[in-house]
């Protein structure tokens, strides 16, 4: 007669299995996120992995946010960051408007300069073209790419673009003047592209597209962030879908340095305003399963988008905070500030655990990058070596290892 488990046994023996370097299975990972039982098993399963993985260590990157250009030819039903050339509130930033930012965040001991952007709005609006052909530029990507080597060339800090969509070609000459390179999946569900979901009339989050994104990024070697999406309208399901499809990837290619799990929140004057939020539980739930079915990868959630009880993130088995910025807010979330690094600090030591700054590329990719042919011996790989400790970490200087 088989054995039936309770939740809490299948978490038990989901632990002893992902601690032995073997992910969960798909059916397994389901049933977990569906139960109403055993949080508690499966938060101490995650912390025991996560703990074999990284011990001890939390990591964050510090950084400044660049909203190269909030133009956008999407139309996502959840966001507030994109505009249209004429709403108010649309800008594109100038040269000098990135270096001044950029500057600021040295002088604050930031090392990670975020670029985010809309995709390829020149595709749609004639002003932005009108704006790159005034800057010198014919598309933004190429308009992109000569801010990341401006930052690189001009300050301590590192670029880390995220573009959207990108062909091969575009991927590789990022990949001479970043460190690293992010594109959220979101899902693999098509079912958020009909009509009045999630992803209704924004072409560029087909997942097939952005899938094909991120194996082109493997084949290339490129150190690369990505993430699913949780509470807009997919199934349990297509969770464990999407976490499977980029851990798929990464088995292939050995590329993704982090998974962002990113929880979904409402926004006024947007078509998903009055869509219900995923709860606390939810949200410590699906990280939790994403660790064991991700026993040796780099699990992130943002922390402003769940404060106050943020810390609480840490009993799910994340182990990196991703970027937090004592400078610039969240322009895609800017109704949620960033928490004080002492804060982030004092919260995360309380856990036991000793909080990191990282580079925007993770300790254990820096080596590798070093020694691609792609960047070869020039200034992204000196860069690099001035910014990185011994173990691949933010190098610190005294006032910052004072601070620290």
């Amino acid at each position: 007669m088989a054995t039936v488990l309770s939740d809490a046994q299948m978490a038990t023996a989901a632990a002893d299995s992902a601690d032995a370097a073997r992910p969960i299975s798909r059916e397994t990972a389901c049933r977990l996120l569906q139960s109403n039982d055993a949080l508690p098993a499966l938060l101490a399963a995650a912390q025991a992995v996560r703990a074999k993985f990284k011990p001890g260590v939390i990591t964050y990157s510090r950084k400044v946010f660049l909203p190269l250009t909030n133009l956008c030819r999407d139309y996502c039903g959840y966001c507030t960051f994109r505009r249209d050339p004429r709403q108010p509130g649309a800008h594109t930033m100038t040269p000098d408007e990135v270096m001044e930012v950029v500057r600021a965040g040295e002088r604050m001991g930031c090392t990670e300069a975020l670029f985010s952007l809309g995709d390829k709005p020149e595709l749609l609006f004639p002003e932005m073209r009108e704006t790159l052909q005034r800057f010198g530029y014919k598309s933004t990507l190429q308009y992109l790419e000569a801010m990341c080597e401006k930052v690189l060339r001009e300050s301590s800090l590192l670029p880390h673009p995220n573009p959207g969509l990108m062909s091969a070609e575009w991927l590789e000459r990022l990949s001479h003047v970043a460190p690293s390179i992010g594109l959220m999946l979101e899902t693999t569900s098509t079912r958020m592209l009909a009509k009045g979901a999630a992803h209704d009339n924004a072409p560029d989050k087909h997942p097939a597209k952005r899938l094909r994104v991120l194996e082109d990024a493997g084949r290339l070697r490129i150190p690369f962030t990505t993430g699913i999406l949780i509470g807009i309208g997919e199934t349990i399901e297509d969770r464990v879908d999407s976490l499977m499809a980029i851990r798929d990837v990464h088995e292939k290619y050995g590329h993704i340095q982090e998974v962002i799990i990113q929880n979904f929140r409402a926004k006024k004057v947007t078509p998903m305003a009055q869509w219900p939020e995923p709860d606390r539980e939810e949200m410590l739930r699906t990280i939790a399963v994403a660790r064991l079915l991700m026993p040796a990868m780099n699990i992130q959630a943002p922390p402003n988008l769940s404060d106050p009880h943020y810390s609480d993130l840490l009993d799910a088995g994340i182990n990196d905070w991703g970027g937090v910025s004592p400078l610039t807010p969240d322009f895609i979330n800017p109704e949620k500030p960033w928490p004080h690094l002492d804060q982030l600090r004092q919260r995360t030591e309380a856990k036991g655990v000793e909080l990191r700054q990282r580079l925007p590329v993770y300790p254990e990719f820096i080596k590798e990058l070093a020694n691609q042919p792609a960047v070869g011996s020039g200034l992204l790989v000196k860069r690099l070596a001035s910014a990185a400790d011994a173990e691949g970490y933010a190098r610190l200087n005294q006032r910052e290892e004072r601070a620290a």
